[in-house]
């Protein structure tokens, strides 16, 4: 097989490079050379994938079995579009790696692959979706202009030619947005942690190893499709995860559970202050049934987690990446909220947290 990544320097790209060779294919690669080193054995191209002259050179050391597309979470439908025109001619099928932000009902609404999508034309510049001044409903921008990648992807290839990959939290060795390791990082530091939620709550990130074999399992197949790319439904909760985090960083922390009212009411940010936890209905009520039909394996959490920890203690440093900033729970805030929650739990009134 030989496979085109558009990518591949870094978590899930690298990791698709990573098992591609595994298996014996013939890797080429595509970025700007500026995120991280290829890896070793790779066929490594640089380029901007905005840049046509760019594209037409790519094109050029073709044919390739499948493309394998990781690289366009920044880009705008319009430029998806102009790729894969550029690559139809010269590849049999393309892999596209989506999100569930592409669905209508993300995150408020439990979650199938025949679920309504979000409008996107495949054309679409980086200004469609915008939310205007003073907007205060769902920000749909990302998921617009995913979904309309997606469409481009679908008018280049067509239905056999194109599968379409849905993850909702990929976890794992080397990853940049931070959510796993801060947990991992606050496990270590030890002391009273604040648990956000209940312990029983069923959560469903994914590991980038099992993403990445499903994509190149897919991109070998013969037929194409759409799938939702997450652990099974109940398989994992909040309360495992951190337990996992615990025990791998030696047990120094002990965990303090704090109901979402409570964090609702303080002002907690959902999503980011305290990572994987938000109260949504749909946010981790995904069903993932089609692609576990079509191969899909998720390895335990409890995996991802020790993984994850041995690659940082190894000296593991993730691509630097503005997201990374933005997650993870202030100390003093930490110690502020959890001598809030005892008064406000002692008092056995529900009043305001202050």
């Amino acid at each position: 097989m030989r496979i085109l990544i558009m990518g591949g320097t870094w978590f899930l790209g690298r990791a698709v490079a990573e098992e591609a060779l595994r298996r014996g294919w013939e890797v080429s690669t595509f970025n700007r050379g500026r995120s991280g080193p290829d890896v070793s054995g790779v066929q490594a191209l640089h380029g901007d994938r905005t840049d046509p002259e760019d594209l037409s050179t790519l094109a050029s050391y073709g044919p390739w079995d499948v493309v394998v597309d990781t690289s366009s979470s920044a880009l705008p439908p319009r430029d998806v579009l102009a790729g894969a025109r550029t690559l139809q001619p010269v590849a049999e099928r393309y892999v596209y790696i989506s999100t569930v932000n592409a669905y209508r009902g993300w995150p408020s609404e439990p979650l199938t692959e025949q679920s309504e999508l979000l409008d996107g034309p495949p054309d679409a510049d980086a200004e469609y979706g915008r939310l205007p001044e003073g907007w205060d409903g769902p920000d749909w921008y990302y998921g617009r202009q995913k979904a309309g990648a997606e469409r481009a992807v679908l008018e280049t290839f067509g239905e056999k030619r194109s599968v379409l990959l849905r993850p909702g939290v990929i976890l794992g060795p080397g990853e940049y947005v931070g959510r796993l390791p801060w947990w991992l990082r606050r496990a270590e530091r030890g002391g009273r942690i604040l648990a956000p939620g209940k312990p029983g709550k069923s959560i469903q990130p994914v590991d980038v190893r099992d993403v990445a074999v499903f994509a190149l399992e897919q991109g070998a197949a013969s037929v194409g499709g759409a799938y939702n790319v997450v652990a099974p439904i109940g398989r994992e909760t909040m309360g495992g995860f951190l337990e996992a985090c615990l025990e791998v960083t030696g047990r120094r922390g002990k965990l303090s559970w704090v109901p979402d009212a409570f964090l609702l009411e303080a002002g907690v940010e959902q999503w980011t202050e305290l990572p994987l936890w938000r109260t949504h209905a749909g946010v981790w009520n995904i069903d993932s049934q089609g692609a576990q039909a079509a191969g899909l394996v998720c390895r335990p959490l409890a995996e991802t987690v020790e993984a994850t920890w041995r690659w940082l203690r190894e000296g593991g440093v993730p691509v630097a990446h503005s997201r990374a900033a933005e997650h993870g729970l202030d100390a003093a805030r930490e110690r502020h909220l959890l001598a809030a929650f005892d008064g406000w739990s002692a008092s056995g009134v529900e009043g305001e947290v202050h």
